[in-house]
């Protein structure tokens, strides 16, 4: 699934321990996030989607490009 995690951190100037600390994960998992190795669960995604004030549907995108 892509998703938009690590540009909207970088438009944010966070670093991934940053977000991690916001989100209550570790900064691996917010790396396996942003790489594509790691689908988050329903709650996280939510969670990062109102931290970037964003919908869910414009953070992950599961259309195949």
């Amino acid at each position: 699934m892509h998703n938009h995690i690590r540009s909207l951190r970088k438009a944010q100037q966070l670093t991934q321990a940053e977000l991690a600390e916001a989100m209550g994960v570790s900064r691996n998992t917010i790396n396996s996030i942003e790489v594509g190795r790691y689908v988050p669960s329903l709650p996280l995604a939510l969670r990062l989607a109102r931290f970037f004030g964003k919908p869910v549907e414009e953070v992950f995108d599961d259309s195949t490009p």
